[in-house]
């Protein structure tokens, strides 16, 4: 238990004091040389207010008024006594946050940072931030969970408690994965947003280095690529995926795009040919591409004079409208 003491002060605020005469009381808490002032939400008249003895007068009058300051010291007190106990180290914050019953900067745990992170960014979607970067976030909290039951029997982790060694151990634990190193950068960043918002003294991953892995790109031969148009799948569905895969060989476009792609987005180019104009989706940069002739087959195959899409693709976790196969992925 430290030896640092907890000073409470009633001040009255004069200048903001009503037409009916009545000032605003606040109580201030002041904790190793820091202060925190807070209202009270009581008023009273200035001329009715003794600030050398903390009271109300005449006492009479101000009973209940008296009762109820009474009450709030007697509640910070009990928190201070109680993060005494609790913590090897706390702020004037902490003992505010527990005088309203919410946990200390130092109760904060893994959770709690990735509910801070994601609601922040779950307020920018649509503006500058996408759901499906969002929902990222919830996948990386995912594994950070498997990872804590499967090495402490845990559900949740203080956020005190994450050191260099617990990271290192995460990544360990994620190389069976082929999600590690972006699984790491979110985590990363949830640690230095809760920082930023002090439930973290310092980032545990200041010391910590990621190798971001080296990606081979594979292309296909033009062999190959023909060998894959020949072929007729039995499925409907698979003969889709197929015919969504090779639009994108001669477009470049990726999953995302050619889900969202309209018919509008076909436009007539300077050299009198069709092109493809559009945002890409994750620079959000403009870009124009030629519509070579096997790609404008696969858009007259699949057109559909009442819908505004050229493909008619709903997710590439369930595949399309309907479909109950093994889901689709994208390439």
């Amino acid at each position: 238990m430290n030896n640092h003491k907890l000073n409470i002060l009633f001040v009255i605020k004069i200048n903001k004091t009503r037409k009916n005469g009545e000032a605003p009381l606040n109580f201030r808490i002041t904790y190793k040389g820091k202060r925190k002032e807070i209202a009270t939400g009581q008023f009273i008249k200035p001329s009715h207010w003794m600030s050398t003895k903390q009271i109300a007068f005449p006492l009479e009058e101000h009973n209940y008024f008296n009762s109820q300051l009474s009450l709030i010291s007697q509640k910070l007190n009990q928190a201070f006594l109680l993060l005494q106990f609790k913590e090897d180290d706390f702020n004037v914050d902490d003992i505010y946050n527990s005088f309203l019953g919410k946990k200390s900067t130092s109760e904060k745990t893994i959770k709690d940072a990735f509910e801070y992170h994601t609601n922040r960014m779950q307020k920018l979607v649509g503006i500058d931030v996408k759901q499906v970067s969002v929902q990222k976030y919830f996948q990386t909290l995912e594994h950070v969970k498997t990872y804590l039951k499967f090495k402490y029997n845990k559900s949740d982790y203080l956020l005190k408690d994450v050191k260099l060694t617990f990271l290192h151990d995460f990544e360990y634990y994620l190389k069976t994965e082929n999600t590690v190193y972006k699984t790491l950068q979110r985590l990363k960043r949830v640690l230095r947003v809760s920082v930023g918002a002090e439930y973290l003294i310092k980032d545990p991953f200041v010391l910590h280095r990621a190798n971001k892995p080296k990606v081979q790109v594979v292309f296909l031969t033009t062999e190959e690529l023909q060998v894959l148009e020949q072929h007729q799948f039995t499925q409907l569905r698979l003969q889709q995926v197929k015919d969504w895969f090779i639009f994108s060989c001669y477009t470049g476009l990726a999953y995302a795009e050619i889900k969202n792609l309209k018919m509008k987005q076909i436009v007539k180019g300077f050299d009198g040919e069709l092109w493809i104009e559009m945002v890409r989706e994750k620079t959000q940069k403009n870009i124009s591409v030629p519509l070579l002739p096997k790609a404008q087959q696969l858009i007259d195959k699949y057109a559909d004079e009442d819908s505004e899409f050229v493909f008619k693709i709903y997710s590439n976790q369930s595949g399309y409208s309907g479909d109950t196969d093994p889901p689709f992925r994208s390439y």
